[in-house]
């Protein structure tokens, strides 16, 4: 597994990261990991040479940092790094920064943290973050030695991040950054402005919640053409590598042959080519001509009010816009259920405000709808 220096440092880095936020589960249920399957990916992952964890508060239903710290304390400690964040979107008192502190050291079984970061920052964030201090206590953490590097992980508007970066020194900063973001989310100006500042970049979502590792067959025959053996995931890892201030890269995997599939893209790394870069920017223009929602199925969305499932619908919905099967669509619609389906929406726009990714969730919500009443009721619904 390849390494880079955290700013020149001696301390190394893994450029592939381990995501604990989309670990293996019993029966699809978040809050339950496969901790078999789950251990195995850890002990795997540690034997090739990953040395990063990434985990959170609210990952997994609150599951992960414990599996985290389980999996990880039949380690010796100096072996791995480890990074959780401060859910800033989970404080209502000044009392809970500390308290939720403490709780996650206990999770994860540490006296400290590698890397630590306020989690998912955007404007209303910045604000709660402000009004409880949360950097100011971190930042003496920090001195205490509980936390060797402060960051954070960023979901925001351009300017606002300037005004970030201005202000506070941060040690690091983690961006969403794929080869479809790069100019759809600003991803691109996003990653200058701190690179600008000497910050170093861990990057989240290189293949966007799994949607850039199954493309469609228009975008993955674009691939296969230039290289047969490279899994379209193995592309969206080598675009973010191939930047010079990124020296992490974190992949939230489900199984052991992701896994294996990203551990062997990120050793002996070798960056794209100006060919390869016009094979990508050819498989975006076709992936995006599909029509397909913008999301990456973090699940900051839910819970629902009114029950939808929305990670889901839109998971359903993607694969039907990239593959025109309708058969597999109408079973995934039925199996999901009606009170679960975009029909239940009501379009209260709480979801809104949640989404990273800054979709008008109600708005495709009503075109989902509208797209299973229209192309699928006259096809197999209507046939029982």
């Amino acid at each position: 597994m390849d390494t880079r220096s955290y700013k020149g440092t001696s301390d190394h880095v893994s450029l592939l990261g381990f995501g604990c936020m989309r670990l293996p589960t019993i029966d699809d249920n978040p809050k339950f990991i496969d901790m078999d399957k789950a251990l195995e990916m850890v002990d795997y992952a540690l034997e090739q040479g990953v040395n990063y964890f990434d985990t959170a508060y609210p990952y997994h239903m609150g599951a992960s940092e414990s599996f985290v710290g389980e999996a990880l304390s039949r380690y010796p400690r100096e072996s791995y790094h480890l990074a959780t964040k401060m859910p800033i979107f989970a404080l209502r008192h000044q009392e809970e920064v500390e308290r939720i502190f403490l709780k996650q050291l206990e999770n994860c079984r540490t006296d400290y943290f590698d890397f630590y970061m306020l989690h998912s920052v955007n404007e209303e964030m910045f604000e709660v973050a402000e009004k409880y201090a949360v950097y100011e206590f971190l930042k003496q953490k920090q001195e205490e030695g509980v936390i060797r590097r402060l960051g954070f992980s960023y979901h925001g508007g351009t300017e606002l991040l300037g005004r970030l970066v201005e202000r506070y020194p941060f040690d690091f900063a983690q961006l969403q950054i794929n080869y479809v973001d790069w100019d759809l989310q600003n991803a691109g100006h996003h990653y200058e402005i701190v690179t600008a500042k000497g910050i170093p970049v861990i990057v989240m979502e290189p293949v966007r919640g799994g949607a850039l590792a199954t493309l469609t067959e228009s975008a993955r025959e674009i691939f296969r053409a230039a290289d047969a053996g490279a899994s379209p995931a193995s592309w969206a890892l080598r675009y973010c590598a191939s930047l010079p201030n990124v020296f992490c890269i974190l992949s939230g995997m489900t199984t052991l042959e992701q896994l294996k599939d990203n551990v062997a893209t990120l050793s002996g790394f070798k960056p794209l080519s100006e060919a390869e870069y016009d094979v990508i920017n050819r498989a975006l223009v076709a992936y995006r001509s599909a029509g397909v929602v913008p999301c990456t199925a973090c699940g900051y969305c839910m819970d629902c009010p009114s029950g939808v499932d929305i990670p889901r619908v839109f998971g359903l919905f993607n694969e039907w816009r990239a593959t025109g099967n309708n058969t597999e669509y109408s079973i995934g619609v039925e199996q999901l259920g009606e009170e679960k389906n975009a029909g239940r929406c009501t379009a209260c726009g709480v979801c809104v405000d949640l989404c990273p990714q800054g979709i008008n969730i109600p708005e495709w919500m009503q075109e989902i709808e509208y797209s299973i009443t229209d192309h699928l009721i006259k096809n197999v619904l209507l046939k029982k």
